[in-house]
């Protein structure tokens, strides 16, 4: 049998997001990353890293030195937001340490030329792994959990947009690392929350990104979770259960700079239902959220899509903006948008169905935009801290509200 011919690992150019690496706030300031990671204390990470990629003696090696350094990382972003003072000068709700300290731990890996690396294929499924193990992805379901607790599964993003201001930092992903083993306590029960953080990237959710981090606990048995919503970031002011996720995207360019347009692709290697659903209904409870009380931002459950009637698509002239989807109507955006905030909620509830979870109430909540630091050159100030703060104790509010629902409806 003749052996397949493939490409030899080379050292590979640095991806959109690791060009940022060196990009500052202001013209001729330090680079933010570097920034925020020396503030932090997570310059270590990627420092620690590079050492270790170097000194692995064999290909087992390096996958040891990628998995463990990659774990660690997540587990130390986590112990992070739960220290009421954690070291530096960045508080403990800043989700930027854990996105920095992953592209820079990325870009080592990416140009780490290696004689274990034989082939281009081994050098990126250690960056998958990389990837999978710093987001909390690949790792115990729930190590925390005893028999008869509620099991919340939940997932934030990264922080994006960074052409406009590479300072910013992304509510969701900071209150997915405070909600990342919660325990809630409630007259009915215990709740205990699993948490990841997602990329902001078309190519990762075409390579099963969000089914990775849901499929796990959507599967049939005794680790199947009780309840399931992703998390992402909305215009400011408000906070939105969302009521319909469409199967479609809208082109909105992401972290990498892409940009795609059309419906929303099948996943390797997780079922799907046949044929994929053009749109998917929120199923939290939703009313026990609005009515719960949190503060300081609104509570709605948000309904209005864009779609294209029956028979219409491709017709430019024929999209439209409704309240709920019509029937045999072809998908624009759902009343999260069409971008990736739309997708986790589709991908994440459309696996559901796949794997029969029905009893298993699933959606998205959109938790209020930040404010930049006025000072340019800023990293932080005390209102970018204070709001960051508020919007992330309301998302963490939300979500306990969604397990109370959920337990007295057990109850």
């Amino acid at each position: 049998m003749t052996a397949p011919h493939p490409a030899p690992s080379r050292p590979a150019p640095p991806t959109v997001e690791e060009s940022r690496l060196g990009t500052p706030a202001v013209p001729g300031g330090a680079p933010v990353a570097q920034q925020v990671l020396t503030a932090s204390g997570f310059d270590r990470f990627p420092a620690a890293f590079e050492a270790a990629l170097h000194s692995a003696a064999s290909l087992p090696e390096l996958l040891a030195v990628v998995r463990g350094h990659g774990a660690a990382l997540w587990d130390a972003a986590v112990a992070r937001a739960r220290e009421p003072e954690p070291a530096g000068s960045l508080d403990r709700f800043d989700d930027r340490p854990l996105y920095w300290a992953r592209t820079a731990m990325s870009a080592a890996l990416r140009t780490l030329d290696s004689e274990h690396l034989a082939v281009q294929h081994q050098r990126f499924t250690l960056l998958h792994v990389l990837d999978r193990t710093s987001r909390g992805i690949d790792r115990p379901l729930w190590p925390t959990a005893a028999p008869g607790d509620l099991r919340v599964a939940v997932s934030g993003f990264d922080v994006y947009q960074l052409d406009a201001d590479v300072r910013h930092s992304n509510p969701s992903g900071a209150a997915a690392l405070q909600l990342d083993g919660a325990r809630f306590e409630f007259p009915q029960g215990t709740a205990v929350v699993r948490a990841v953080v997602l990329p902001v990237n078309y190519g990762d959710f075409d390579q099963g990104v969000v089914e990775d981090a849901f499929g796990p606990v959507l599967r049939p048995g005794p680790q199947r979770a009780d309840l399931i919503t992703t998390i992402s970031m909305t215009a400011r002011g408000r906070m939105d259960v969302e009521k319909w996720a469409a199967g479609a995207r809208g082109g909105t360019p992401d972290n990498n700079r892409d940009q795609h347009f059309g419906p929303v692709a099948r996943a390797a290697r997780w079922p799907q239902p046949e044929p994929s659903p053009e749109w998917i209904e929120t199923t939290l409870p939703h009313e026990a959220m609005v009515a719960a009380g949190t503060a300081p931002w609104p509570v709605v459950l948000r309904d209005g899509v864009r779609e294209w009637p029956a028979g219409t698509f491709p017709d430019p002239a024929a999209l439209r903006s409704v309240d709920d989807p019509t029937a045999g109507s072809t998908p624009a955006a759902g009343t999260g948008g069409d971008y990736l905030s739309n997708e986790s909620m589709y991908r994440s509830n459309r696996l559901r169905q796949a794997f029969g979870a029905h009893d298993v109430p699933g959606g998205h909540l959109h938790v209020s935009a930040l404010l930049d630091p006025a000072d340019l050159a800023a990293l932080t100030d005390e209102a970018f801290a204070a709001d960051r703060r508020a919007v992330v104790e309301q998302t963490v509010a939300l979500v306990r509200a969604a397990a109370r629902a959920v337990l007295e409806r057990r109850a």
